[in-house]
């Protein structure tokens, strides 16, 4: 935008973001009216991640609750790297379990992504989760 000041001209450039879809084919594709992550500046928020397979769209709820946690991890870094990024762009994450008894074999395993220093993040029992998984994670990446 240009403006004039005592016939001076001064240019000032202002930054709009525009939201940015993530998209990544190795990762899940949406169950749901929401997207993989949005891009907004340099702040990506990356939805809830399940441990649903790719390529075969199979859920993977089934196996251990370490198998599943990692694939839910495996697909948090599939949409990190669609928009460039890896988990020490990470600065939070929220994790949704069905059990807290489960909280340290997930919390090991998570534990494992994040090897310096971990971001923020919370941790919250719910009664149910989409497909009756028992963990979803979901984070926000600051580039």
């Amino acid at each position: 935008m240009r403006y004039f000041l005592n016939n001076t001209q001064i240019t000032l450039n202002f930054l709009f973001f525009m939201n940015q879809i993530i998209r990544s084919a190795d990762a899940p594709t949406p169950i749901g009216p929401y997207s993989q992550a949005v891009l907004a500046g340099n702040t990506l928020y990356v939805s809830g991640q399940i441990a649903i397979d790719a390529e075969s769209g199979e859920l993977l709820a089934g196996e251990s609750i370490e198998m599943e946690t990692h694939k839910v991890m495996h697909n948090i870094k599939a949409v990190l790297a669609a928009a460039d990024m890896n988990f020490r762009h990470v600065v939070k994450c929220s994790i949704f379990i069905s059990d807290m008894s489960l909280f340290s074999h997930i919390n090991d395993v998570y534990a494992s992504y994040f090897e310096n220093e971990p971001p923020a993040r919370e941790t919250v029992e719910v009664s149910k989760l989409p497909k009756n998984v028992r963990v979803e994670i979901s984070c926000i990446a600051v580039k």
